[in-house]
């Protein structure tokens, strides 16, 4: 008896056996939804912590710490964002946070840190940090120089001019800023540079995902010479993102200027990691063309997490550096293997 064509419709083709059955599905799952399993290791993190330290890290007051350190990280964050995305990658972002900070402090210092002041410290702020971007832009696009080498010299000459600047010793910020802005909170409960964070990361969102300046973003980071025969000015857009993580690191300096009261040159030293850190372990990567605003939220809160947990317990800070170091090392190899195409 032979088949027809409508017969052989009707053959119901048995599935092909699934190698190491639900669990191994399950794990395929998690892995293809990066932020799906960052975020339960955040929530892992918080758990692991709160059953350590009891109260003393589940509480109100440690949570809005965590949110306000997490917040000044998300900034510089998010403009290693939308730099990994293009195929780039930023060393500076800790070293520009604190130039601008020194700026805006010295800004308003001249002006009397009245509110006129405060403001045009803040526009101050984020030029400066806004044309370290450009230059980086321009040293990687015009001076072909590759991103690790620019961003990194341009780290050093912008600690270099801070301490120029101050001197070496931290300026302090006008007692309103740190009073309104570092510990105020938007109904008694929320804090200012906490809100600020989020409206920027939703702005960031939108302008990552809905705009035309987002789809060439990863269009550039996909293929360069794809974007630029489909008419992509790549030169000229790189140089935009550069300066647009310049800017947001510049309103992370006069955040952080507003809540620790004084310029805190030496207290960025691992921002760039973090920043790095926080963008990877948010599904972004490294070789460009993949990345999201939400994964880089929950990236930021990692390290902070792991570095609040670690004070609260009393594990040394050596340890703090070691541990963020090989969170870094494991997110860059997941990275990795997820680029290589390598199934379990």
């Amino acid at each position: 008896m032979s088949l027809t064509d409508n017969d052989l419709d009707t053959v119901a083709v048995p599935a092909a056996p699934d190698p190491g059955g639900a669990v191994a599905r399950w794990w395929r799952r998690l892995r293809r939804g990066q932020v799906t399993w960052i975020a339960l290791i955040l929530i892992a993190l918080i758990a692991l912590f709160a059953l350590i330290a009891g109260d003393s890290f589940a509480s109100i007051a440690n949570a809005r710490n965590i949110a306000m350190s997490a917040s000044i990280l998300l900034l510089i964050s998010l403009g290693q964002l939308f730099i990994i995305v293009t195929g780039g990658i930023d060393l500076s972002g800790g070293a520009v946070l604190v130039f601008s900070g020194v700026v805006a402090s010295t800004v308003m210092n001249s002006l009397g840190g009245t509110l006129g002041g405060i403001l045009a410290g803040l526009v101050a702020g984020i030029l400066a940090g806004a044309a370290w971007g450009l230059v980086n832009g321009l040293l990687v696009t015009k001076a072909r120089i590759p991103p690790l080498i620019a961003t990194l010299g341009s780290m050093g000459m912008a600690m270099g001019l801070a301490l120029v600047i101050t001197d070496g010793i931290d300026d302090r910020a006008p007692l309103a800023l740190a009073k309104e802005l570092g510990v105020g909170r938007a109904f008694g409960i929320v804090p200012w540079i906490v809100i600020i964070a989020i409206a920027i990361g939703i702005a960031m969102a939108v302008l990552l995902n809905e705009t035309v300046f987002g789809r060439h973003t990863f269009a550039i980071g996909a293929s360069k010479a794809a974007a630029e025969r489909t008419g992509i000015r790549v030169d000229r857009h790189l140089m935009k993102v550069y300066a647009l993580a310049g800017a947001l690191a510049g309103v992370a300096g006069f955040l952080a200027l507003a809540r620790f009261g004084t310029t805190t040159i030496s207290g960025h030293v691992e921002d760039n990691l973090k920043a790095i850190t926080a963008v990877v372990l948010g599904g972004a990567s490294l070789l460009g063309g993949m990345g999201t605003v939400t994964g880089t939220v929950i990236g930021a809160l990692i390290p902070v997490v792991l570095l609040n947990g670690f004070v609260i317990t009393g594990v040394q800070a050596f340890w703090q550096q070691f541990a963020i170091g090989l969170v870094l090392v494991i997110a860059v190899y997941l990275d990795r293997r997820r680029n290589a195409g390598v199934r379990d």
